[in-house]
């Protein structure tokens, strides 16, 4: 009997959009009680893109998909399945964001999804391309993290408004027989006992759309700092560690460190436990702050 030859899943390419308008910290200061000083000692972030009000995420998801198509050299005939993930959905549920974008980029009959996985949305992406392409069930698959977090962000919280921006990040992901080409590992994982740090209360079954939901703002994005802190740190850090060790990769032989882009002091607080040096550890989050499912591509 021949044997099967392995499938592996690799980067054609990636794409990537943000809104025109930028919301810098100077701006911020006149709208809450902060000033640009503390953002930057807290966070890191310099300023923010915010979506116009008739920019959906759907619309910020197809323009980076779009980008990486081209940069692909793949036909949009050619893709059998789309994912997207996002906090910040174009309708409650459905239809999904992924169909939407697939809709806007015209390609037609192919599975879409989307997952809600909040800030590690990007890495459940690549976890579930993976598994598709290494199956054999798909052959080019195109991911989307994208997110309008200005949609329900409190402008008078000062402790969620100085975090987020909007924008969108998108991948090809294409199968290969050539085991140099492939990504080697994804390592996902999650934990509802912490479901409380970091949510938005409304809407949903347990807090239906209601005057009370308004009147409260749960449908606001809610976050509970210095406990999301120091989980972050901590899981970011043992996740890390975890992958690197399993595929006996040192971490100063990582030449690009690319973490979610939080908050400055978590991602300084992980390379400094992981070792790395400074130029290893990419930063964007000064300049887009935290998008979410949008900020690792």
């Amino acid at each position: 009997m021949s044997k099967t030859k392995p499938v592996y899943a690799s980067f054609k390419s990636i794409g990537a959009y943000v809104p025109k308008k930028i919301l810098s910290n100077a701006d911020l200061e006149k709208m809450v009680d902060t000033t640009d000083e503390w953002i930057l000692k807290r966070t890191g972030i310099k300023e923010r893109h915010i979506a116009a009000k008739d920019e959906v995420t759907s619309d910020m998801g197809a323009k980076a998909a779009k980008l990486a198509i081209e940069r692909s050299g793949i036909a949009k005939e050619e893709i059998d399945l789309v994912l997207c993930a996002t906090v910040t959905p174009d309708y409650f549920n459905m239809p999904s964001t992924a169909c939407i974008i697939s809709d806007k980029l015209g390609i037609k009959n192919v599975q879409a999804f989307d997952i809600a996985a909040a800030c590690s949305g990007f890495v459940y992406l690549l976890s579930i391309a993976k598994a598709f392409i290494e199956s054999g069930m798909k052959k080019n698959i195109l991911i989307v993290g994208a997110e309008k977090f200005s949609s329900i962000v409190d402008y008078t919280d000062r402790s969620t408004c100085i975090l987020f921006g909007d924008g969108a990040g998108a991948a090809l992901i294409s199968a290969t027989d050539k085991k140099e080409e492939a990504f080697i590992d994804v390592h996902a994982s999650a934990d509802g006992a912490y479901a409380d740090f970091l949510m938005t209360p409304a809407p949903g079954t347990v807090n239906p759309v209601s005057q009370k939901v308004i009147d409260e703002g749960l449908q606001y994005v809610q976050m509970k700092g210095n406990e999301t802190f120091k989980l972050a740190v901590k899981t970011l850090t043992k996740d890390v560690k975890e992958i690197l060790a399993k595929n006996e990769i040192d971490s100063e032989n990582i030449p690009h460190f690319i973490p979610h882009q939080a908050n400055y002091r978590i991602i300084k607080a992980v390379g400094d436990a992981l070792k790395m040096k400074e130029e290893q550890v990419v930063l964007t989050v000064g300049k887009y702050g935290n998008t979410s499912a949008a900020s690792i591509p």
